[in-house]
């Protein structure tokens, strides 16, 4: 597992214990539902952190609490 799929692992977990909807989230953050449904898309591979601040914001959650899981301690090595 990439960085990029840990976080989009993560906004779907955080979606599902708090019972939103991805648009819901997007409109809760202050995004367009378009960012946060190409964050999560498989084949795009940028995630913008200030885009990740601003979902932690709307779910009422630092960036610190968003990274401390566990998909984010199994992730491998990104440099070879």
């Amino acid at each position: 597992m990439q960085v990029k799929d840990a976080v989009a692992e993560r906004i779907r977990g955080l979606c599902r214990e708090r019972g939103i909807k991805v648009n819901e989230l997007a409109n809760i953050s202050g995004v367009t539902p378009s960012t946060v449904y190409s964050l999560l898309d498989p084949k795009r591979r940028d995630v913008s952190v200030i885009t990740v601040k601003k979902l932690c914001d709307g779910l009422g959650m630092t960036l610190g609490e968003f990274f401390s899981a566990a998909e984010f301690d199994a992730l491998e090595q990104e440099i070879v």
